[in-house]
């Protein structure tokens, strides 16, 4: 029988061993890092904006597979996204992973839903929005290195 809990974690395996977007963005006009001192994940985020449009968007750094997996996931989900629904994208993703609700639109979310699960263990919550919260820092203009503590 299907297993979306196995789907999901495959998901997981898939983008921590390949991750997307990984590597420096050359032609990047806003970098920030971020860093989680519980788990010890460290990246560098890298954007570039035109026309208030995620035109590029790369990540490098080390982490835990729940913090690269998310990194690769939410670059794949930003690029082409417009600031405004970048900020809409991480408060939904913030909400999928922080609040135990039935109204959240998993379909809505896509792959995106596959970090889900992360909320059943606060400690790994922050491995998983390490690089959501360095997104939204750089989406609202704060440059201040991003911390998960």
């Amino acid at each position: 029988m299907f297993d979306l809990k196995d789907l999901y974690q495959e998901v997981i395996i898939d983008h921590n061993r390949s991750p997307r977007n990984f590597g420096k963005l050359e032609d990047a006009d806003h970098t920030l890092e971020g860093y989680n001192p519980l788990c010890g994940d460290r990246l560098t985020l890298y954007l570039k904006i035109k026309d208030d449009l995620i035109s590029g968007i790369s990540f490098d750094g080390s982490g835990c597979a729940i913090s690269v997996a998310s990194a690769s996931l939410m670059t794949e989900a930003m690029k082409g996204k417009t600031i405004e629904e970048g900020t809409l994208i991480f408060n939904a993703f913030h909400e999928l992973v922080t609040v135990d609700s039935q109204d959240i639109d998993f379909d809505k979310l896509g792959k995106l839903a596959a970090i889900a699960g992360v909320r059943e263990y606060p400690a790994r919550v922050k491995c998983a929005t390490l690089c959501w919260h360095t997104l939204h820092s750089l989406l609202t203009d704060d440059t201040t290195s991003v911390s998960t503590e």
